[in-house]
């Protein structure tokens, strides 16, 4: 965390690896012309903000109800259009004549920014998107409001000729990724910096452009909704004539009850709800951003310029209206190796897997499919049952019952129609990029872990989206890539956990002829890939499997298939080699062994002996907890102790998995589950006595330093800077026609430290710091051997082809990270940081707490004697 151990890591540019002058960065199996073409399409795309794409239910046929309904939508919408336009128009001349005087915004020179069509536009996109359900009035404004500052900023690139200069330094940038440009030993952010600083003249692409306030766009959102309610209307009986015709709101605001809060809730009329079921409308439209690239992103180049060409998009996800991360991250003076990685990861391209999705697609429109998660369509949810809380044959018990029957309907019909409208978005955005390559430009959260910035779909999503893609560039089987494949898919299944990579690849070959059976009638044949814990996955495996098989020589066989290397308990792993634990590294699977060390089993076998000795004595809960414990009930909470879950949190995840065995009485659960909890802390302090220490001393670190008056703050092994965004809360009135809104601000740094959060984050936060150090370190040192890869946080994607290369690589940076002193730099920084320039009068008031600080960070935790170097060895690192 201090300077020497900054230094060293980030020496990595300079070190043998990274020796310029006899190596070349992978180039993009494209040519110049055809980056340019591609960055031409993107362009238009993100100029627009919009894209409009065919929906999967575009391949149902088309009924005369169907028809009727999309054309009754589009004279509608007409009508809307023309509604919102006037009253924008006529809203706009009344505030432009007004003075605010109760600190709210005069909204006027905000409704000046885009063109009054642009609003309406909008307003009438955020109709079609309303679930049945509703949505909340806070969230709706906030997506609003986001939607005009994006349309605002990308108007102003257009203005200010950005979009000429854009396309002058991409032109030449492609020299650098093509496969017909020249030879360059730079990295692409170094070379987009010295284009940039050749075409100096002209507006900077730094990301000059203003963004409206946060609060401000919240209460153009807010305007924006009361224009909407109060002007779109329908008739009355446009589904069904009748005498009473009379014109009603549209859409409506009503309260809703969630916990003990009153909600504002914004709903459309069932009218409108019952139109759009009927209409099952084939196109979609989303923000630009929504979907994958079709051009390789601008590479990150500073902490306001990269990623999308146009869209504003942010390097750090923070809090809206946060503003401290930014402000660490601009007098940052070295992001190189940050920035470098997410554009590695961004760099990478990729296709669908057409025949996968195909079949996906098949039964998502034929009724879905739980168990394959695959969501069924609203006609397949619970009728909600018709009751009259009037009628006089129903007693007070069976009304109160009805309304349970009535709410649990309603609160499935709207959790399905959420799961559906999800799967629709992505399943959508594939298909219509099933002919295309596509990249996904990267940003991080405040830790330093990686995202793709495309919300919906892209590899980080569920078992179906990671399924239907594959990488664009495909390279041979070699002579180990098959044995790779097939461990994979048994890994995918769930099975044989416990046994070595020897015991999988066999188990694997004794299956063939279900794998092929899976990969040639997938839906008709045993639909062995069906009971795989990720089943599409499993099912992907299989068809590659089979065509590399039948192939005429699979050491040839061109593949796109990712293979997976997930992390084996990965928090606890960091925690035994920065205790240096021996127990705990060998419990991990950091040292080499015949067999993979399975941390989980181990705890359920420690708590099951705990059990068995209070059995013995008599405690009544331990005996009704015979042959119950299992590594299933114990996993979720090991996993999440190192990321710093409490017992609380702990006993609800214990108790959730005693629900699912339907033979353990229910009414024990609670007791059962505050028991077992306490059983499982005790066997994690037993087997990794490190760990707790560690725990122990950055919790109470972090709660002295706040208590003190200061954020959590330090800097990761390569320069990232991180401070924790926990204040003490304030709230915020914002008042609009329909309701006040309430804010609940936590990251205002005028605020005193929320101690709590601040103790019990640090522990978590400074882990997922160091998983994301090894991530980016690793990529880094691929990128330099000319490796595709691909990271979901501690799962780390490769060709099969260079699994074992990756390996190594990983093995060594997890070796180079631990090697240095990574505790006895976080204490020296924190020292300085808290300890060292504080004036002499605030530290003689608080003579106590400056020496309880100064000596509790000074207090590094001891280290076993666990050599780190056997790490390299080890078999399992990855589960």
């Amino acid at each position: 965390m201090g300077i020497k151990k900054q230094h060293h890591l980030m020496r990595i540019y300079s070190s043998k690896a990274f020796t310029r002058s006899d190596h070349r960065y992978p180039k993009l199996d494209f040519s110049q012309q055809e980056l340019q073409q591609r960055f031409k399409k993107q362009l238009t795309i993100e100029q627009d903000c919009t894209i409009t794409i065919d929906s999967v239910e575009a391949q149902k046929p088309i009924t005369e109800n169907m028809a009727k309904m999309r054309k009754l939508l589009a004279d509608q919408r007409v009508l809307w259009h023309k509604s919102l336009l006037q009253a924008l128009m006529e809203s706009k001349t009344i505030l432009a004549n007004t003075n605010t005087t109760d600190n709210r915004h005069n909204l006027y020179p905000y409704l000046c920014v885009l063109e009054d069509k642009d609003y309406v536009d909008i307003m009438i996109q955020s109709i079609d998107e309303l679930p049945p359900s509703g949505e909340a009035l806070k969230i709706l404004a906030k997506y609003l409001g986001g939607r005009v500052n994006t349309k605002y900023s990308v108007r102003q690139k257009q203005r200010n000729q950005t979009v000429e200069k854009l396309n002058n330094i991409y032109d030449t940038y492609t020299d650098l990724v093509a496969k017909d440009g020249k030879d360059f030993d730079t990295l692409p952010r170094e070379q987009w910096c010295k284009i940039v600083m050749d075409q100096s003249s002209g507006p900077s692409l730094q990301g000059g452009e203003s963004d409206l306030p946060f609060i401000v766009t919240l209460e153009l959102g807010m305007y924006m909704v009361d224009l909407m309610v109060s002007n779109i209307k329908i008739n009355s009986d446009i589904l069904n004539p009748d005498f009473n015709k009379k014109f009603i709101p549209l859409i409506y605001h009503m309260y809703t009850f969630r916990s003990t809060r009153q909600v504002g809730f914004i709903k459309p009329h069932p009218i409108l709800s019952q139109i759009q079921l009927e209409a099952m409308e084939t196109k979609l439209t989303f923000d630009s951003y929504v979907m994958p690239m079709l051009c390789p992103p601008v590479p990150w180049n500073s902490v306001k310029s990269g990623a999308y060409l146009l869209t504003p998009s942010q390097l750090m996800r923070t809090a809206e209206g946060a503003t401290q991360h930014v402000e660490l991250l601009e007098q940052c003076k070295n992001l190189h190796a940050v920035l470098d990685t997410l554009n590695q990861l961004g760099n990478c391209a990729w296709r669908i897997n057409k025949p996968l999705l195909d079949i996906i697609i098949s039964i998502f429109n034929d009724r879905g499919n739980d168990k394959l998660d695959i969501p069924p369509p609203l006609s397949e949810a619970p009728k909600i049952p018709h009751f009259s809380p009037q009628d006089p044959s129903s007693t007070s018990s069976e009304k109160a019952q009805m309304k349970r029957e009535v709410s649990n309907a309603r609160k499935k019909g709207s959790e399905m129609h959420s799961l559906r409208m999800d799967a629709l978005y992505k399943l959508s955005i594939a298909n219509c990029m099933r002919d295309e390559i596509f990249w996904f430009p990267h940003n991080m959260d405040f830790r330093g872990r990686t995202y793709p910035c495309p919300p919906h779909f892209n590899h980080l999503g569920s078992d179906v989206t990671r399924a239907a893609l594959v990488f664009a560039d495909g390279k041979p089987l070699g002579p180990k890539g098959l044995d790779w494949i097939k461990i994979h898919l048994v890994n995918l299944t769930g099975l044989k956990k416990k046994s070595s990579l020897g015991g999988r690849l066999e188990y694997a070959n004794s299956i063939m002829e279900d794998i092929l059976d899976s990969a040639d009638n997938p839906l008709t044949g045993k639909k062995w890939w069906m009971n795989a814990d990720e089943p599409w996955q499993a099912l992907g495996c299989c068809m590659e499997i089979a065509n590399a098989v039948r192939s005429p020589d699979p050491t040839r066989f061109i593949s796109h298939f990712p293979v997976h290397q997930d992390g084996s308990c990965n928090g606890l792993q960091h925690y035994a080699a920065l205790g240096r634990d021996v127990i705990g590294a060998t419990s991990v699977n950091l040292t080499p062994c015949e067999l993979p060390q399975d941390v989980y089993s181990g705890v359920a076998q420690q708590v099951e002996e705990f059990r068995v000795r209070d059995a013995k004595n008599g405690v009544k809960i331990a005996q009704l907890l015979e042959g119950v414990i299992s590594r299933k009930v114990v996993k979720q909470t090991v996993m999440t102790v190192v990321y710093g879950v409490t017992r609380y949190g702990g006993r609800l995840q214990i108790e959730k998995r005693l629900k699912e065995i339907d033979e353990f009485p229910k009414e024990h659960l609670w007791e059962a589950s505050r028991y077992l909890v306490r059983l499982v802390f005790n066997g994690l302090k037993e087997m990794f006595t490190g760990t707790r220490e560690i725990q122990e001393w950055l919790t109470e670190s972090a709660r002295l330093i706040s208590k003190a008056g200061y954020s959590v703050q330090w800097v990761t092994p390569l320069g990232l800077p991180v401070i924790q965004p926990y204040h003490r809360t304030r709230r915020l009135v914002l008042k609009s026609q329909l309701q006040s809104v309430f804010l609940t601000i936590n990251y205002d740094t005028k605020q005193m430290p929320d101690t709590v959060k601040q103790k019990n984050a640090f522990p978590p936060n400074f882990i997922h710091s160091l998983d994301s150090t090894h991530m980016m370190l690793t990529s880094l040192h691929c990128y330099s051997a000319g490796l595709a890869f691909v990271s979901v946080h501690d799962c780390f994607w490769t060709h099969a082809l260079t699994v074992d290369t990756m390996n190594k690589i990983c093995r060594e940076q997890f070796v180079a990270l631990h090697s240095q002193p990574i505790l006895q730099e976080l204490s020296n920084y924190l020292v300085q940081k808290y300890c060292t320039g504080i004036p002499l009068e605030a530290k003689k008031k608080k003579t106590e707490e400056y020496l309880e600080l100064s000596l509790c960070l000074a207090t590094v935790p001891q280290t076993g004697d666990f050599d780190l170097q056997r790490v390299k060895e080890s078999t399992y690192f990855f589960s």
